[in-house]
């Protein structure tokens, strides 16, 4: 038996003690049967995480960034994918030979969050583009654009409080070629829903009440997919409203597990072992995160 190589991987953000990331991680470790990995939560805000990254030794392979460090991460890595380039932030540091690749595997959360659901290409009704609806404009948000633009849309609502605090992330849409409008809350019309083939919640809890659910979810069509990024409390108005309409409802425990999987690919160079993860995932929460 060979010597064990010791190989340190780790979440950072501020909070970070609730993170679910290390459940996923070791699970993924384990049943690759990667002995001396270890993955650790790490309280890192923003300012911190230059320094702390620079400074870490050749044991470490691997780093999940979690808010508020996004945009310091993308900054202090040394080389970066097209789509972290493009949304201007990364959740994923790997190793590099000559400092850090950095990464954003959120697209793939929400992107796999949505297939996994059932997500479908549909045609367009009448002379418009199949469209999404958004639900505010913040980091989520950026990854969201990243990944409906994945899985073909070609056009996307962003709906916000204040319109101009959608601006960067109608300009990422931009960048991805897709039609895009921000519109407020109170703006919202049956026509805005009635061709989307995803409504995703990026708005933090208790944004979204019983009456504005009852409303973006009654003018959805029949194919539509909701993806909430809450997942506590659950379910949420808008995955209630959409269960009761018997349409297909993602979580953010998808968006975390599906983001999980091209993390552990890129730290170790090995095939996530899915079914593992999504196991533990549900062992650790009780809920049953659907199956990738």
């Amino acid at each position: 038996m060979g010597a064990v190589v010791a190989r340190r991987a780790a979440v950072l953000g501020s909070p970070v003690a609730h993170s679910l990331s290390p459940v996923l991680h070791g699970a993924a470790y384990e049943a690759l049967g990667l002995r001396g990995w270890t993955y650790e939560r790490v309280e890192c805000d923003a300012e911190a995480l230059p320094g702390l990254v620079t400074g870490l030794d050749d044991e470490w392979v691997g780093l999940s960034v979690t808010m508020p460090g996004k945009k310091a991460a993308l900054e202090v890595s040394t080389s970066a994918s097209d789509r972290a380039r493009r949304l201007g932030v990364a959740n994923t540091l790997v190793r590099a030979p000559d400092g850090w690749a950095a990464d954003c595997t959120d697209v793939d959360g929400v992107a796999g969050a949505l297939r996994a659901a059932g997500v479908v290409d549909v045609p367009a009704i009448g002379a418009g583009t199949v469209d999404a609806v958004l639900l505010g404009a913040g980091s989520t948000a950026s990854a969201a654009v990243g990944a409906l633009y994945e899985i073909g849309n070609e056009a996307v609502t962003v709906v916000v409080r204040e319109p101009a605090r959608a601006a960067e992330t109608l300009e990422m849409a931009r960048g991805y070629g897709m039609d895009r409008r921000a519109i407020r809350f109170d703006e919202v019309l049956d026509r805005d829903l009635a061709a989307a083939k995803a409504l995703v919640n990026t708005t933090p809890a208790g944004s979204v009440d019983d009456t504005l659910a009852a409303r973006l979810v009654g003018a959805l069509p029949s194919w539509a997919v909701v993806l909430d990024a809450v997942y506590h409390p659950w379910p949420t108005p808008l995955a209630a409203a959409a269960t009761r309409r018997g349409l297909a409802v993602a979580t953010g425990l998808d968006m975390l597990l599906h983001q999980a999987f091209g993390q552990v690919e890129q730290f170790t160079g090995l095939a996530a072992p899915r079914a593992a993860m999504h196991e533990a995932l549900v062992r650790a929460t009780g809920f049953e995160a659907r199956s990738p």
